[in-house]
């Protein structure tokens, strides 16, 4: 088991101890770092939000759309579209325009938690240009993106291996929701229900500590205020339980029309410049009445839960406000959505709770506590996130009293998304046999571990043909495997088993040895009478005999100088011989798992350093290795 102790402090120890499947101590260590770091750059990113709303806004506040004259609020979301437009979807290739927590899902399956600078630059604009452009978004998206890439990023900086980058990824998450809304309890269990999409206590500790990290940097900037202003409500009657299933049920409708919107298919194959004019001139066309719509919407979150927005105003907040964001994302403007589908499940929920009076007047609860679950219900709906959206429902209340009726609702208009609309979590674009890559039992093991847990390091490296002496020189340090490198970059690097070079060694001294002794025996001569003449003849006879053999011992031993030393072709032993390709000591089994496949061989060669001239070899990995690896460590759990 992997140990934190003061006599392995050093870099190369620590990235050693990370490799393996436990290494808890040090990742709780990185999850502290991480969440200081994100909690820091939320604090940036909300001054810059800050500063914007005092140049531009009324009262220096973000939310204030509606004190704008009609004329600006119409002209703000013309010129974000043209900013987004121009200076991120026309000018940049695709893989930049990537942002938010879509992009964060696909780094972690697809690149192992890599992050690009380009994109993580992009996001700090984008996300202030929507929210201070009055378009229908949020903060979340740029707080998750902004703090995974920047705990990603000390972890390359840092040459750790990469499964402690997708806890590294999961940290920032967490921070990053927990900084945004200040509810650390809901960031973790995003982290891992909607990113990681996995639970392990290895992940859940170091998770745990980012998000109290990022919740206590933002605190002690902002104060410990919820992100909204939440009434005194309470359930009242248990009557309320059917209606609250009712209007879950209606919820969860409308996430699957948000989600269908989002992922229209007819909408993102119009032309660039017809997706950005729409989306200016709907933004445009609902701040002109409703520009309750604009913004993150918090402002509004919190008069529908006291009950201060007319019926008119909810009605566009939960029509208007959906159809805009899911427009919005569905013409290629990254926006986060997070935000705004609290507000749009407030704004439903309210209106269930209004009809809910009409119809039980005595009976009925108050509209507002309609309104809290709602926003729940819509957010795990859409989301696919039951965990998360309850706890963010606890969290921003402060009311446990409504837990019982909001698990009803999260569950209700959950299946409802699910089942009746068809609609996958929005943020799962790509699954396999009904699971997404990240939810893969076996990619999900081998991601957990790197390389170096489970390559074999007894190994010696040689050319290709070498003599007895040499062969027998490699044998001395009892390596595993030995490394045959080739004459050319072109052909495939090749490994033999040590033991088959032993065994052919073996066998050629005890061939070697029956032939020398086969050489020195003399034939057995039948005995007879000796005449008188047969000594002398004898004697002259077998020092010929002995002259013609030191003679021809001579020539061989002359031969044998003229020709060299007998060199053996190590690819021409019998044995167990591995074609093998190159990967990095710092990557993870499922991406070996995935370099075997892909390059069609048997085995891997480990690499280790980054410049070309400095490479070195650390180890082997087999297909047989990982497979062993995974056997246990499921047969563990089990």
């Amino acid at each position: 088991m992997a140990r934190f102790s003061l006599s392995s402090l050093s870099l190369d120890a620590f990235r050693r101890q990370l490799a393996n499947v436990d290494a808890l101590p040090q990742l709780c260590v990185l999850g502290v770092v991480t969440g200081l770091i994100t909690g820091g750059l939320m604090v940036v990113f909300r001054s810059l939000l800050l500063m914007g709303a005092a140049l531009m806004m009324p009262n220096g506040d973000p939310e204030a759309f509606e004190l704008l004259p009609h004329l600006t609020r119409v002209i703000l979301p013309l010129v974000a579209v043209a900013l987004i437009g121009i200076l991120l979807l026309w000018r940049q290739p695709t893989a930049a325009r990537k942002i938010g927590v879509a992009h964060v899902i696909e780094r972690l399956t697809y690149h192992q938690g890599r992050f690009p600078l380009r994109n993580w630059i992009n996001q700090w604009w984008v996300g202030v240009v929507s929210v201070l452009g009055g378009l229908s978004a949020g903060r979340e998206g740029p707080a998750i993106h902004l703090g995974a890439a920047a705990s990603s990023g000390l972890g390359e900086l840092l040459r750790l291996p990469h499964n402690s980058l997708r806890v590294l990824v999961a940290c920032g998450t967490a921070a990053g929701i927990s900084a945004s809304f200040n509810t650390p309890i809901a960031g973790v269990i995003f982290a891992m229900e909607v990113v990681m999409m996995e639970y392990t206590i290895v992940g859940f500790m170091p998770v745990i500590l980012a998000s109290c990290m990022g919740a206590l940097i933002t605190q002690l900037v902002y104060g410990a205020d919820p992100a909204f202003a939440v009434p005194e409500l309470a359930m009242g009657s248990l009557f309320n339980i059917y209606w609250i299933a009712v209007m879950a049920f209606g919820i969860g409708l409308l996430a699957g029309v948000f989600i269908h919107v989002a992922r229209s298919e007819r909408v993102a194959g119009l032309a660039l410049w017809l997706r950005l004019v729409l989306v200016a001139l709907f933004a445009a066309g609902l701040a002109w009445w409703y520009p309750e719509v604009q913004g993150i919407g918090y402002d509004s979150l919190s008069q529908a839960l006291f009950g201060q927005l007319t019926v008119q105003v909810l009605l566009a907040l939960m029509v208007g406000k959906l159809l805009l964001t899911a427009f919005t994302v569905a013409c290629g403007i990254p926006v986060s959505i997070i935000g705004p589908v609290l507000v749009i499940g407030s704004a439903a929920g309210a209106l269930f709770g209004i009809f809910g009076v009409w119809l039980w007047p005595e009976k009925a609860a108050d509209p507002g506590l309609f309104a809290m679950i709602g926003m729940a219900a819509m957010m795990g709906a859409v989301l696919q996130a039951p965990l998360a959206a309850l706890m963010a429902l606890l969290e921003l209340t402060h009311h446990p009293h409504i837990l019982l009726p909001g698990m009803l609702a999260v569950v209700v208009s959950g299946l409802t998304a699910r089942q009746l609309c068809r609609c996958d979590g929005f943020f799962i674009s790509v699954k396999l046999h009904g699971l997404h890559p990240l939810q893969q039992p076996l990619m999900q093991a081998l991601s957990r571990v790197s390389v170096p847990a489970v390559m074999e390091r007894s190994l010696v490296r040689t050319r290709r043909r070498v003599d007895r002496e040499q062969a027998r020189t490699l044998l001395e340090a009892n390596p595993v495997w030995i490394l045959i490198e080739r004459s050319s970059d072109d052909k495939p690097t090749l490994a033999l088993k040590a033991a088959d070079l032993a065994r052919w060694l073996l066998e050629h001294d005890e061939q070697e040895a029956r032939r020398r002794a086969s050489e020195t025996a003399e034939p057995e001569v039948e005995p007879r009478e000796a005449s008188p003449g047969d000594e002398e003849t004898e004697g002259q006879q077998g020092g010929e005999k002995e002259k013609e053999k030191e003679k021809e011992k001579e020539k061989e031993k002359e031969k044998e100088k003229e020709k060299g030393p007998d060199l053996l072709d190590l690819l021409e032993i019998p044995g167990q011989r591995l074609d093998l390709a190159p990967i990095h000591l710092q990557a993870t089994l499922s991406e070996a798992f995935t370099t075997l496949n892909n390059s069609k061989v048997d085995g891997l060669y480990v690499e280790h350093g980054y410049r070309p001239g400095q490479k070195r070899i650390s180890g082997i990995i087999t297909r047989d290795a990982i497979e062993r690896y995974y056997r246990f460590s499921d047969a563990s759990i089990t």
